[in-house]
């Protein structure tokens, strides 16, 4: 389900794939319980060993920033519970990414890449050794690829159950990204909903109802679709339409691929203090806008940065400095529509007082196109976690987006 949307997982499923099917009295699929469980992840300060209780072909790592985290995903594994933290590691997170890969996520208490990655002779055990870094080089490495570690067994892949096997040739994988159905009249403005957190990632869960964020965004995405729809005024597309998780870059990445004029992300807070409540509305900071357009400008690869223009040719300072010019322009963007969205929807949405936020949050990175996170409010809060919970207060912050998001397109053409 997932293939494809992560960079360099296509690398896995290159050529020709071969589909064997046990064939015991009837054709059954293959039990989950067959694959390799992670039976203990240990950190001893910078040496990181996962260890399973079978074989496994091979696996991969990336690295995500803001807050700062190594992903490691294995092929052919079931993830566990056991595991410790230290070092440079926080916690250790573990789920199931897709079918047949599972993730885990190390958050980071300082800044730390992958330096080296083995798996032991028997394929039932791979190593990993951080090095610290310093927070420039951090973010460079956040931008890069994977890191694929190969098993000494991927060539000795189990046999068939049975000795009959049925051999079906399946296309190559896409190396891009399949794109998300979009709604509404060709030509139209393009606005992509963000529905956050989702599959293992639960988010914030109110302590009191036991609602979770990934499913209160989900429920409010959909409700400003079907009212974003209903206008007949833009086009809309969601990054997610059920309950999958994608990495924060993913997300934004969708958005740049399908070139949408408005990216909006729906998340619900959480505080210590109960009485915290209200929506809240995120765009991007000076800080990591300047740290963003250094690290966008140091890929080799400069192609389709900016709105398509391919930014190869020219030096190093030259393309930091449009890259810049694009980034601010886009902020500038953000911040008249976070404004918008609290003058035309206060009338359906409770904001707090101080209601605009700035922050480095990568799923708003993107240098050409106008992002926000809305935070619509706080499941901590035993009211808030009510309303936003219910389809009447999904409803009400519904009406109070397309609002802002007709204004907004509005003006635009009046720019024009």
């Amino acid at each position: 389900m997932f293939q494809g949307w992560t960079e360099g997982r296509a690398a896995r499923h290159k050529g020709q794939m071969t589909l064997a099917l046990a064939l015991v009295g009837v054709m059954t699929p293959l039990n989950a319980a067959e694959a390799a469980g992670v039976s203990k992840v240990s950190v001893d300060g910078t040496t990181v060993t996962i260890s399973l209780d079978d074989a496994v072909t091979g696996a991969s790592s990336f690295i995500l920033s803001e807050p700062d985290r190594i992903a490691l995903d294995i092929d052919g594994a079931e993830p566990g519970r056991e595991a410790n933290s230290g070092g440079p590691i926080s916690r250790v997170r573990q789920g199931r990414f897709d079918a047949s890969t599972t993730r885990i996520v190390f958050d980071l208490s300082a800044p730390a890449i992958v330096s080296t990655g083995s798996f032991s002779s028997d394929g039932k055990s791979l190593t990993l050794s951080l090095s610290p870094v310093e927070p420039i080089r951090f973010g460079i490495a956040s931008v890069e690829d994977r890191k694929f570690y190969k098993s000494p067994v991927a060539a000795r892949a189990k046999p068939p159950r049975s000795s009959y096997s049925l051999t079906v040739p399946l296309a190559p994988a896409r190396s891009t990204m399949p794109r998300p159905k979009i709604y509404g009249p060709a030509g139209r403005p393009l606005v992509v909903i963000d529905a956050g957190h989702g599959g293992h990632d639960p988010g914030a869960v109110s302590p009191v109802s036991g609602v979770r964020e990934k499913d209160v965004t989900l429920g409010v995405a959909r409700q400003i679709r079907d009212a974003l729809i209903a206008s007949g005024r833009v086009r809309v597309a969601l990054t997610r339409e059920d309950d999958r998780f994608y990495v924060l870059r993913e997300r934004s990445a969708i958005g740049r691929n399908l070139k949408a004029d408005l990216f909006i992300s729906v998340h619900a807070d959480a505080a210590p203090a109960t009485a915290a409540s209200g929506a809240t509305v995120y765009t991007l900071s000076e800080v990591a806008s300047d740290r963003e357009a250094q690290l966008l400008a140091q890929r080799e690869n400069r192609a389709d940065v900016i709105n398509g223009v391919d930014l190869g040719a020219e030096n190093k300072d030259i393309a930091s400095i449009l890259v810049d010019l694009a980034q601010r322009e886009t902020m500038n963007a953000s911040a008249g529509f976070a404004n918008l969205l609290k003058r035309e929807a206060a009338r359906y949405v409770p904001f707090r007082s101080d209601f605009h936020k700035m922050a480095g949050l990568a799923v708003l990175k993107s240098p050409d196109m106008p992002s926000i996170l809305l935070e619509v409010g706080y499941l901590t809060n035993p009211t808030d976690a009510q309303r936003v919970a219910s389809k009447d207060g999904q409803a009400s912050i519904a009406t109070g987006v397309r609002k802002a998001v007709e204004v907004y397109f509005a003006r635009r053409l009046a720019q024009r």
